[in-house]
């Protein structure tokens, strides 16, 4: 007989440079393993987490969901929440715990997913581990209207890390925008899935954009090769932040 098990997601946030990514690695620490290093501890039972997708090293989250089981149920997420953020260390921050339908999962029950990614143009002490220095010039109309072209397309194949193991490079990308926040210029991207590294190769294709390199004509004609090689390159890691993930609302248990 199976023992009944409680479900329950996190929504955690964390500063991924000391990391060798969300996913536990045999190379380094990972998010993932220092979460369920501090469940387990904290409940007394050994706990594994699921989390929402894998995040590279060195990629951040401003948002991240993740699912566990336990064989008891907890009263009070609320404690839970403060004793997780008193165990993980400084870089890793728990905002809620909440219980959900026994088959809720944080990945696959993921509606969408958005990513930011950061670029300064000039020296920033405070963002050096934070966003991507790019000092050229950019036309980001031009880096707009390339980017309103994603809409237009569904296999992203040129935008992926080469010998993943997913089954499909369709992705169907709702929105993505370059804004100007402050001293910060942000490409803003929004789909149902991503694919491994697929943000990152973007924003290098659509900096070819934004400096001349490429028209849009040519920007079109990279998507449509399905060719990685023809793409701009990827950019740094410490750019790249997760920030948000959509799920239905009635996985949740109220």
């Amino acid at each position: 007989m199976n023992q009944l098990k409680y479900r329950y997601f996190i929504q955690l946030s964390y500063n991924g440079k000391n990391y060798v990514g969300w996913q536990i690695q045999p190379n380094g620490l990972s998010i993932q393993e220092s979460l369920e290093k501090a469940l387990s501890t904290i409940l007394s039972e050994e706990i594994q987490v699921t989390g929402a997708g894998r995040t590279d090293a060195g990629v951040h989250a401003r948002y991240f969901m993740a699912h566990f089981d336990t064989a008891w149920p907890y009263s009070d997420e609320k404690k839970l929440a403060y004793s997780l953020n008193s165990f993980l260390p400084f870089d890793i921050a728990v905002q809620d715990v909440f219980p959900v339908k026994e088959d809720a999962h944080a990945r696959f029950d993921a509606i969408s997913r958005t990513y930011e990614y950061w670029i300064v143009q000039h020296k920033d002490p405070f963002l050096q581990d934070f966003a991507y220095k790019f000092p050229r010039h950019l036309d980001v109309e031009k880096m707009n209207q390339a980017a309103s072209l994603l809409m237009n397309y569904t296999d992203f194949t040129s935008f992926s890390k080469l010998h993943t193991d997913v089954k499909t490079n369709d992705c169907t990308v709702s929105s993505a925008e370059w804004t100007q926040r402050e001293n910060v210029l942000v490409f803003t991207i929004t789909a149902n899935r991503f694919l491994r590294n697929m943000v990152r190769a973007i924003v290098g294709t659509l900096l070819d954009v934004g400096v001349g390199k490429i028209d849009m004509d040519a920007f079109c004609d990279i998507i449509e090769k399905k060719d990685r090689s023809l793409a701009g390159f990827s950019v740094p890691a410490q750019g790249l932040y997760l920030t948000h993930i959509e799920y239905p609302k009635d996985i949740i248990v109220v």
